[in-house]
């Protein structure tokens, strides 16, 4: 995707690039021939007055010396041009990073229904649509977000049409999903508990409500727990426990858990751990 995407952005950085490669493997095929006519001249001479007065010989060593010097200074100018070239690329990395992690992620699609197949010369068509129509700007992160911003939409809007109703939402979260898995901004342990929910044996605690039947409250604490455990959430046990009654007129989990966080000090969730 990378070298796909260099190619739209930056044609003559690609094309001096494909040069240098062609011109290193060309350089190293002459090294490689000359190294051989030398090989081949010292194992047929006999003995070594042979080598001394062989012409043949000195000529080739001075044409080889004439011809690496001539090489390494190509290979100096050309270790420097690919550097920088290198350097542009990598600024853009993270375009190419997205859009592999957007591709396997829509080819696993298939697990929802068979139907949904995606091929890589669709996804290809698409990314270079993408780059093409996509803002361009002088500045390189804001042309990195352009791109991201509007390849990203552009990949939900052409998938969603083909979905079933019923799977869009799905598609939608998973989307977002694999995204901030993929920017790190996901907490594994705050994953795992949205998807399984409270695990392991849990003692629960009396109930101190008046307003949760004894079921109910076991249900609510072990997820109380389980929350507490993690890093984001601690103490909102300990808050729910002290003011279950200002809890019962908010027991939708955000407004609980942005009422703790006011409580503690901490700053407002990140949109990963709203959902959580």
């Amino acid at each position: 995707m990378l070298n796909q995407l260099v190619k739209l952005e930056f044609p003559e950085l690609q094309a001096q690039k494909d040069e240098i490669v062609l011109s290193n493997a060309k350089n190293e095929k002459i090294t490689y021939e000359l190294e051989n006519k030398i090989l081949h001249t010292l194992s047929a001479a006999e003995e070594v007055m042979d080598l001394l007065n062989n012409d043949d010989l000195i000529d080739i060593l001075a044409d080889s010396k004439k011809i690496s010097s001539e090489i390494e200074e190509q290979k100096k100018i050309s270790d420097i041009a690919e550097k920088q070239i290198d350097e542009t690329r990598e600024n853009f990395r993270v375009v190419a990073f997205r859009a592999s992690l957007l591709f396997f992620f829509i080819t696993d699609l298939d697990t929802i229904d068979p139907m949904y197949q995606y091929s890589l010369q669709w996804f290809q068509r698409l990314f270079s649509a993408g780059v093409k129509n996509s803002n361009p700007d002088s500045d390189t992160q804001e042309r990195i977000k352009n791109l991201n911003t509007y390849f990203t939409l552009s990949l939900y809007q052409n998938v969603c049409r083909s979905l079933f109703e019923a799977h869009k939402l799905l598609f939608s979260f998973l989307l977002c999903m694999k995204i901030l898995f993929g920017d790190n901004s996901v907490d594994i342990q705050e994953w795992r508990f949205f998807l399984a929910g409270a695990s392991g044996q849990i003692d629960v605690k009396p109930n101190p409500t008046d307003w949760l039947e004894d079921i109910e409250w076991a249900q609510v604490y072990e997820q109380l727990y389980c929350m507490d455990q993690l890093e984001a959430f601690k103490g909102i046990e300990a808050y729910f426990i002290e003011f279950h009654k200002n809890s019962r007129r908010s027991m939708m989990p955000p407004k609980l858990i942005r009422r703790r966080c006011q409580v503690s000090g901490k700053k407002d969730l990140t949109n990963s751990k709203r959902w959580f």
